[in-house]
């Protein structure tokens, strides 16, 4: 199940009118057709009415500045930038497997892991460079981010080999994964662009099912 963040009834209609402004303009009544008071006299959206309520004509432009602000903030650049860095370390991780791992369902999972999350992070970079690059608050330790291997587990899991390494590495990114969760539902709660929220509800619905699949291995 996908968690998403509350949004007002308000702001729900709001998101429909965006839809209509692109799509759905209206052409101005024929000739000897009578027009309502306060309706524009140009192309038209259709506004839907409150319960009881009928629709009411508005102009594009009153529709769109009706829409909510989505503009990121800095909860939104703080998770897109510290999950890039989340998701590489999870490809230094999968890489190890082709040559240490003994299982082949650690491997499959390995593999799907590294093709997700090698095209998530194109899209949290192209993310960033569309919204004027990261904003990285000083003194930040991306070590402690939560599920994040520390340099003496990452060396522990080069080290190993075969079942061993199979164990090690399920352990490592059942936690990485878990950490992954944790902070996009934060940025749920806490940013407010709408691309963000869409690319943290699929990190929440993606490694929740990878959790499930490793934790059955």
């Amino acid at each position: 199940m996908l968690i998403r963040r509350r949004r007002t009834a308000a702001a729900v209609v709001l998101t429909a009118l965006a839809v209509l402004a692109l799509g759905a303009c209206e052409s101005e009544p024929g000739e000897g057709t009578p027009r309502a008071a306060g309706e524009p006299s140009g192309p038209s959206v259709v506004a839907p009415g409150r319960p009881g309520e009928p629709a009411r004509r508005i102009s594009p432009q009153e529709a769109a500045s009706l829409l909510p602000d989505d503009s990121p903030n800095a909860a939104d650049f703080r998770y897109v930038t510290m999950m890039i860095v989340h998701h590489r370390q999870a490809l230094t991780m999968t890489d190890l497997v082709p040559d240490r791992a003994a299982s082949s369902p650690v491997k499959k999972v390995a593999a799907r892991i590294a093709a997700a999350q090698g095209p998530e992070i194109g899209a949290m970079e192209g993310w960033l460079k569309n919204n004027g690059g990261p904003r990285e608050e000083s003194g930040h330790d991306h070590h402690a981010m939560p599920g994040m291997a520390s340099e003496a587990q990452l060396a522990e899991l080069r080290a190993a080999k075969g079942a061993e390494f199979d164990r090690l590495f399920l352990r490592l990114m059942i936690t990485h994964h878990q950490g992954a969760v944790t902070m996009a539902t934060e940025a749920l709660s806490e940013g407010n662009n709408v691309l963000v929220e869409e690319m943290a509800n699929d990190v929440i619905a993606q490694q929740t099912a990878e959790i499930n699949r490793m934790r059955s291995l």
